[in-house]
C-alpha cells in the first residue's frame, strides 16, 4: 500500500460553501441594481442599459436551471446530475 492510498480524504465542505444558489441569486440582484443604476444616471447610454438587463435575465435563467436539475436529481430521473444536495 503506498502513501498516496493511505492518505485520508479531504472534509466534505460545509452546506453553506457548496451552495450555489446565494451566489447566483445575489449576481441576479447586482445586475438588476445596476441596470437601476445605469437607467437613474445614464439613461442614454444604451449599451450598458441592455448589458446589465441581460445580465440580471441570464442570472435569473441560470437559477432556473440549478432549480429544475435539483429537481430531476430528487425525482430520480436518469439524465439528471448526480452528487446534488437534496436541499
Amino acid at each position: 500500500m503506498s502513501e498516496r492510498d493511505s492518505a485520508p480524504s479531504p472534509p466534505p465542505l460545509p452546506h453553506r460553501l457548496a451552495d450555489p444558489v446565494p451566489v447566483v441569486l445575489g449576481g441576479t440582484a447586482l445586475w438588476f441594481l445596476g441596470f437601476l443604476v445605469v437607467l437613474v444616471v445614464d439613461r442614454a447610454n444604451s449599451l450598458l442599459l441592455w448589458t446589465t438587463l441581460c445580465g440580471g435575465l441570464l442570472g435569473i435563467i441560470g437559477y432556473g436551471v440549478f432549480y429544475w436539475q435539483r429537481r430531476a436529481a430528487r425525482r430520480g430521473s436518469r439524465g439528471a446530475q448526480q452528487g446534488l444536495d437534496e436541499s
